[in-house]
């Protein structure tokens, strides 16, 4: 008994150990490695060349670099990255050993140079051209293999090394956030600032945009350093500092999620002379709410046309699919098409509205005694439906019970016939015999 205890709990720490070792390994990234072209200008933008490059990850500087470079990869484009917060090591960022799949990575040459925003220019006051800055800088872009993480790096090495060291990095877990309207949201980003970096005494500072359609806005500004928001600051947009400060979470929450929050966040870190970013989608989501006129519908007899409106409102985002259906006597159910479907209204807090007109020759659809009819409407808040009951007289082919009732009227006025006729022809035979007498 002793020794399986034994068995057990070396196999317990094996496995925990085992663990460990699979949670902190960090990849070797397949990147591309994007400059400017040098002496070819004249266009709007700047020409640029891609050119396949390998970022070898680790946690520590005194890890083993790997030996081996693939034939079609220039040596010059494979750097040796040294993480010390591990944010290039995470599991979105590491796909298993074989995989198809690759988490999408963009490497860029960077150049230091110091910000006019009035945000963040206090940053490099006490900072002229430091020695610190003549170096091998680059930037790096990454996104998790499920579109559930992104990560921005700036990377320093000393001149003509490729033994990079990540100074700042900029994490999002959100990429592509979701909100009720009406409930509050909140959009992640982290920052890491490698301490030793001369460049992190200076203080940070922190900024968050918002762009849709070509139109932009300052949601929030802070600058670490003097600890002041800028003046411009949205309306129900808080930041929380001491989780900035102390964890270097400067996560955007919105109190109240509105229509017009809807778009692309930039969250953006500032150090002295550096900047890194990440951007996240956030889409406000709210189902439509159904009606339909008239409710009930008036009974119809066979050859009349029924005209029935069902009406979405209060949803977004504004894709909306329209549709009706019947369920006849029987139980079965039937398509009837989208009807004759409207343009998009828009109402005062963004949201938008949108019905559709059906109209149901009886003669034509096979609508039998009546049934139910029903409004379906198709969201990405979800599928809504409405529905109302359908009743035919006068229909060509009655029910049994229809059939059984009309039968039994039937022989009541036959009986009733019957009487009076009886009674007529009683009356009748008792003349003869009162003349007679």
């Amino acid at each position: 008994m002793t020794d399986f205890s034994t068995i057990y709990k070396l196999s317990l720490v094996a496995l925990m150990c085992l663990a460990q070792a699979c949670s902190s390994s960090c990849p070797v990234l397949d990147c591309w490695f994007v400059e400017e072209r040098v002496g070819r200008g004249g266009g709007l933008t700047a020409p640029t060349t891609q050119e396949k490059s390998l970022l070898h990850i680790r946690k520590s500087s005194q890890s083993v670099e790997p030996s081996g470079i693939p034939s079609d990869i220039n040596p010059e484009k494979v750097f040796y990255v040294t993480d010390p917060a591990g944010t290039l090591c995470q599991q979105d960022l590491n796909p298993p050993k074989g995989s198809i799949r690759k988490p999408l990575c963009e490497v860029n040459p960077f150049l230091p140079q110091p910000s006019t925003l009035k945000w963040v220019s206090p940053l490099t006051d006490s900072l002229r051209s430091p020695i610190y800055l003549q170096a091998e800088w680059l930037s790096s872009m990454h996104q998790g293999l499920n579109k559930e993480l992104t990560v921005a790096s700036i990377m320093r090495a000393p001149t003509a090394s490729r033994e990079h060291s990540v100074i700042l990095s900029v994490t999002s877990k959100t990429p592509l956030a979701q909100s009720k309207l009406g409930e509050p949201v909140t959009l992640d980003c982290g920052f890491w600032v490698d301490r030793s970096s001369p460049l992190s005494r200076s203080g940070f500072a922190v900024e968050w945009r918002y762009q849709f359609r070509g139109e932009g806005r300052l949601v929030l500004a802070y600058n670490g350093k003097t600890d002041r928001l800028a003046d411009i600051q949205e309306e129900g947009a808080t930041l929380d500092f001491d989780a900035v400060h102390e964890r270097g979470d400067a996560s955007l929450t919105l109190q109240k999620a509105e229509v017009r929050h809807s778009g692309m966040y930039i969250c953006t870190v500032y150090l002295p002379y550096l900047v890194a970013q990440v951007i996240m989608e956030l889409e406000v989501i709210e189902p439509p709410s159904l009606s339909l006129h008239p409710s009930p519908l008036p009974p119809a007899v066979p050859g009349q046309i029924l005209t029935v409106q069902c009406e979405a409102a209060g949803f977004s985002p504004l894709s909306l699919e329209l549709s009706w259906q019947f369920k006849g006597a029987n139980g079965q159910t039937r398509p009837l098409g989208s009807g004759s479907v409207t343009g998009h209204r828009q109402a005062w807090d963004g949201t938008y509205s949108q019905s559709s007109r059906l109209d149901i020759d009886t003669t034509t659809v096979e609508l039998g005694s009546g049934g139910e009819l029903t409004c379906v409407a198709v969201h990405a808040g979800g599928t809504r439906m409405a529905s109302t009951t359908v009743t035919v007289v006068g229909f060509s082919s009655p029910s049994i019970e229809d059939s059984m009732a009309m039968v039994g009227v039937a022989l009541v006025l036959y009986g009733l016939i019957k009487f009076v006729s009886w009674t007529f022809t009683s009356s009748d035979s008792d003349e003869p015999e009162k003349k007679t007498k």
